[in-house]
C-alpha cells in the first residue's frame, strides 16, 4: 500500500499517490454514531494505477479505483477498494477479461465517477468511453451498454431528473469532431433519447446543466489537438484560442435544431452545481477557470472561483457574477433539487491541488489557521455567507457528497460526506457531517483501514426502499 509520500511520478505524487492493492474489511470502527437512517453505500472513483512507470501519465485517463463503505442500522459494515477491470486491468492482475460491448473498438477504465441507476452500479469516465457496471461488493461485472441501447459512448457526469427519474448526460468523443451528444436513460435502464448536437473543433464537455426545460451546454476553447495526439499526450485537449465560448440551451422535448447559443468571455468550466429556470431566464452555478489546457498541459493555469451565469434570452447574453472567489472545485447540492432553485451549494477547498493550481494567501481566509488548507464549504446562496468546517494540518478531502435526511423537510437536513486522510493514522476516513452543523465536530466519523488517494467523484446510493 502506498504511503502517501512522492513516488516520483510527476502526476500520482503526495495526496494523488495510489493506493497498491485492493482491501476487504469488516465491521469498521466509527467514533461517534453512523445515522441509523443512512442506510447505503457511500462509493467514490478515482484515478489509481498500476504501473507508476507507464509513460505520459495523466490524472483523467488510465486505470480507476472505486473505494465503498457499506452503512446499515448504524454500523459500518465493510470497506472495498476495487480496481475497474478494463482488458489491460484484468491482464495485469492475472485474470480473465470481463464481458460486454466496446465503443469504437475501445476499452479504458473507468476512473472518473460512479453511480447508482436502475439497481445497477455504474463506473463512469471521460470522452465518450465505455461504461463499467459493478457488483455490490464493486467487483466489475462488464462494459455496460444499457442493454443494447446505448448507441456510442456515454460521459464522466450525469444528472437525475427528480421529476421524470430519467439518467441525462451530454457525451464528447474525439473521434466526433462536429458534434456532442445528449442522451437521455430511462428509470429502467435503457436509452430513450440519443440528440446529436453540431459543434465544431470537437471541444471537451466535462458536465453540463438540466433544467425543467433544457439542456445547458458548454462549447468552451478546450478542443480537441492533433499536435498533443501526435505528442503523446493521453488526453489529447489544449486551450484554443479560436474557438469561441459560448452557452447553448437545448431544448429537453426539441431536436438539435432548436438549440440557441451564447457567447461568454473565453472560459472553461469543468462542474456545475446546479441550474434552474427564473421565468425566461436560465440560472446556471457552476466553478470556472480562466484558462485551462494551455499547450495540453496538466498545470489547472488560474484558481476555479464559484459562480452564476445568468442566460437572458430576452436579451441575448449571459451576465456573469462571481458568488466566492476562494480556490474551490467539486462543487455538490441536495441531488433532489437538479434542475430546480437551490439555496445551499457544497464546495471542497484544498491543498492538494497545489502541484496543478496556483494559491494565494487569500484562499486560506476564515480558516482558523493559515497553515491549514483543506476544508468543505457551505455556501448560503441566499445570503452569500459560506461557511467552512476544517480539517486537522496535513490531512486532505474529497467531494462533498449530500445525503439528506429521509424524514427532513429542510434542503440542508442531511449529512454531508466526504473520504478524509487523516494523517495521525495514514489512514482514511469516511466523515458524516450534519449539514446543518456544518462547522461542528463529525455526526460520524467511520475509521478505515487504508489511505485512499485524493479522486474525483461519488454518491451516497441508498439501499432500494
Amino acid at each position: 500500500m502506498s504511503d502517501g509520500k512522492n513516488t516520483g511520478n510527476p502526476v500520482f505524487r503526495g495526496a494523488f499517490a495510489p493506493a497498491t492493492e485492493e482491501i476487504t474489511a469488516f465491521d469498521l470502527p466509527v467514533t461517534g454514531a453512523v445515522p441509523a437512517e443512512l442506510n447505503g453505500r457511500f462509493l467514490r472513483n478515482g484515478p489509481n494505477p498500476i504501473d507508476l512507470d507507464a509513460p505520459n501519465p495523466h490524472l483523467f485517463v488510465g486505470e480507476g479505483m472505486v473505494h465503498g463503505v457499506r452503512l446499515r442500522d448504524g454500523r459500518a459494515e465493510w470497506y472495498r477498494n476495487r480496481w475497474v477491470r478494463s482488458d489491460a486491468v484484468a491482464e495485469a492482475l492475472g485474470e480473465e477479461p470481463r464481458p460486454g460491448p466496446r465503443f469504437d473498438g475501445l476499452d479504458f477504465a473507468a476512473n472518473t465517477h460512479v453511480i447508482g441507476h436502475a439497481g445497477r452500479t455504474l463506473a463512469l469516465v471521460e470522452a465518450g468511453l465505455p461504461v463499467y457496471e459493478l457488483s455490490e461488493e464493486l467487483e466489475t461485472l462488464g462494459r455496460c451498454d444499457f442493454g443494447g441501447t446505448l448507441p456510442g459512448g456515454f460521459a464522466a457526469h450525469s444528472k437525475v431528473d427528480p421529476r421524470t427519474g430519467e439518467l441525462h448526460a451530454v457525451a464528447y468523443y474525439f473521434g466526433w469532431q462536429d458534434r456532442i451528444q445528449h442522451l437521455v436513460v430511462s428509470p429502467d435502464g435503457k436509452v430513450v433519447r440519443a440528440e446529436d448536437v453540431p459543434v465544431s473543433d470537437g471541444p471537451m464537455v466535462h458536465d453540463f446543466a438540466l433544467t425543467e426545460n433544457h439542456v445547458v451546454l458548454y462549447d468552451l476553447p478546450v478542443t480537441f489537438s492533433m499536435a498533443a495526439a501526435e505528442a503523446g499526450v493521453r488526453l489529447p485537449y489544449a486551450w484554443n484560442d479560436a474557438h469561441p465560448a459560448r452557452v447553448g440551451l437545448l431544448p429537453r422535448h426539441g431536436g438539435a435544431a432548436g438549440v440557441r447559443w451564447y457567447e461568454v468571455p473565453p472560459c472553461f468550466v469543468f462542474h456545475t452545481l446546479n441550474a434552474y429556470e427564473d421565468g425566461e431566464k436560465v440560472v446556471v452555478d457552476l466553478v470556472a477557470y480562466d484558462r485551462l489546457f494551455v499547450e495540453a498541459r496538466l498545470d489547472l493555469g488560474a484558481p476555479p472561483r464559484l459562480e452564476r451565469w445568468t442566460v437572458d434570452p430576452a436579451a441575448g447574453q449571459v451576465r456573469r457574477t462571481v458568488l466566492d472567489d476562494r480556490m474551490q472545485e467539486f462543487p455538490r447540492i441536495d441531488d433532489r433539487l437538479t434542475s430546480r432553485p437551490h439555496r445551499y451549494g457544497y464546495t471542497v477547498l484544498t491543498e492538494a491541488f497545489a502541484d496543478f493550481l496556483p494559491r494565494r494567501a487569500e484562499d486560506l481566509q476564515e480558516l482558523s489557521d493559515p497553515a491549514f488548507a483543506n476544508a468543505l464549504l457551505k455556501h448560503d446562496l441566499s445570503t452569500g455567507a459560506a461557511e467552512a468546517h476544517v480539517f486537522p494540518r496535513g490531512s486532505y478531502a474529497g467531494e462533498p457528497v449530500f445525503a439528506p435526511s429521509p424524514s427532513g423537510e429542510a434542503e440542508d437536513d442531511g449529512y454531508i460526506m466526504t473520504y478524509v486522510n487523516n494523517p495521525e493514522r495514514g489512514a482514511a476516513d469516511l466523515v458524516i457531517l450534519s449539514a446543518q452543523d456544518f462547522a461542528g465536530p463529525p455526526v460520524a466519523t467511520v475509521h478505515l483501514p487504508a489511505r485512499i488517494p485524493l479522486g474525483f467523484h461519488g454518491n451516497f446510493v441508498p439501499d432500494p426502499a
